[in-house]
């Protein structure tokens, strides 16, 4: 059986068939796969019922495994995380914000692979914001305001002792339990549009939250530069919005898109496998 890509229709985004990723790869089923991923940025591979181990073997084909910067991983497993909520949790849903996975590393992952485990009957539909076709058709006034830019990062917000997940509510039932340390402080500057390194197309790199500055410009004036492009790059028409299965997994290019969760399935429980797939 061979592969077929079948484009969502969205802003970015495709449904992959015709292979089985509980098997070995050949070298063309790969080649296959790196051109679709390339090409639409976002895959989705329905009916792959996977086990961590095909999940681990599955993402070395695209990258390396090491270990997340802020996650523990799932007990018995060094390079898998759960993206895990309760049915009666009432903490804010995580990462909703919307984000480029890990921006603040000096090298930043490739990508991501999330495998849906048990996913509830409505909502918790993950959002991709394609950040080659925001740049694309931006005013050329606003592209001329970043082509040059080298953006600050930093984990400060989210993962600090002060950060968003910094101060749980200690009474709070939380399916997420992320690591809060000072290495959140750190911070690494990337250019603010990059070029991706296998299609060739231009790209606005990261997004408010990791990104707290803009090198050589005011504080004040970096906030609403950021703002106004935040607005740009996530406007509907650079949306694309996926809809769980279970059984389903998804792989992200951290360079081409942004992404954020999003609630909706209160009363039911949420558990997906996640891998990041870091640079060779």
């Amino acid at each position: 059986m061979s592969i077929t890509v079948t484009p969502s229709g969205q802003a970015c985004g495709a449904e992959v068939r015709g292979v089985d990723l509980t098997q070995p790869l050949s070298e063309e089923q790969i080649t296959e796969i790196k051109q679709a991923w390339s090409e639409h940025h976002v895959l989705v591979f329905p009916d792959q019922d996977l086990s961590d181990d095909d999940l681990e073997s599955f993402t070395r084909y695209f990258g390396n495994l090491d270990d997340d910067p802020f996650f523990r991983p799932i007990e018995g497993r060094r390079y898998i995380a759960a993206i895990h909520r309760y049915a009666n949790e009432t903490t804010p849903i995580f990462a909703e914000s919307w984000h480029a996975d890990w921006s603040f590393k000096e090298q930043p992952p490739i990508g991501t692979c999330l495998m849906g485990v048990k996913i509830p009957p409505e909502g918790g539909d993950t959002l991709f914001a394609n950040q080659h076709l925001a740049y694309k058709n931006m005013p050329d006034e606003l592209k001329a305001k970043i082509d040059d830019l080298i953006a600050i990062h930093s984990a400060k917000l989210a993962y600090s002792p002060e950060g968003l997940y910094g101060n749980p509510d200690p009474d709070a039932r939380s399916g997420m339990k992320p690591i809060i340390s000072d290495e959140a402080y750190k911070t690494q500057s990337h250019p603010l549009v990059m070029t991706h390194p296998e299609n060739g197309q231009k790209a606005i790199y990261g997004c408010i939250g990791y990104t707290l500055g803009i090198e050589g410009m005011s504080q004040e004036d970096a906030a609403e530069l950021l703002m106004e492009l935040h607005q740009w790059q996530t406007s509907e028409g650079n949306v694309y919005r996926h809809k769980w299965q279970e059984n389903m997994l998804i792989m992200w290019d951290n360079r081409s898109v942004l992404h954020a969760a999003t609630g909706g399935f209160e009363g039911h429980e949420r558990l997906l496998h996640r891998t990041t797939i870091w640079p060779q």
